[in-house]
């Protein structure tokens, strides 16, 4: 699985050097932490900034159908899910004057979803396994947010909206 877009010229053709970066760091996300299936970007508002689609091409489509991995359908889903996930969790730190969520993580018994906060109200999701090491994963996760947090300006925002759109 490769980000959308990032390991291929076609993909990443005519974006910026830093939607670029930001699609190298998420493949690698995915790449290199056992049990991750899925990655999603998304904006404070819910639109899906960047992801980790195993579905963009038929061939990734028909393995992740036989593996069933990730949500059904595509990264709208896990999108859909982080930015709900999100939204409720902000909800309770509120009633509960908890402060800001920085992480949360859902445990079911045939995966496990986290959801961490990025500077600019952006979420990182991840769909990984439900025999993932959930410190390494957290620990990647807070790695991107660490070095893509900074860089997601509304310009950024705006062009890895216009990128995914493009690509559905």
């Amino acid at each position: 699985m490769t980000a959308t877009g990032a390991g291929t010229d076609t993909g990443t053709f005519g974006l910026s050097n830093e939607a670029r970066n930001l699609h190298w760091l998420l493949s690698n996300l995915v790449e290199e932490v056992p049990g991750v299936h899925a990655v999603a970007v998304v904006s404070s508002d819910g639109l899906l900034l960047l992801s980790s689609d195993p579905g963009r091409t038929a061939e990734a489509a028909t393995a992740t159908a036989e593996r069933k991995q990730g949500p059904r359908g595509s990264s709208a889903d896990l999108a859909t899910i982080v930015s709900g996930i999100g939204s409720l969790t902000l909800g309770a730190a509120k009633l509960m004057d908890g402060g800001g969520v920085k992480q949360t993580m859902v445990a079911m018994e045939e995966g496990s979803v986290f959801v961490m906060a990025i500077s600019d109200g952006s979420l990182l999701g991840v769909h990984a396994t439900p025999d993932c090491d959930m410190s390494v994963v957290a620990y990647h996760m807070a790695l991107f947010v660490g070095r893509a947090g900074h860089k997601l300006t509304p310009e950024l925002r705006n062009e890895l909206r216009a990128s995914v759109e493009g690509a559905g």
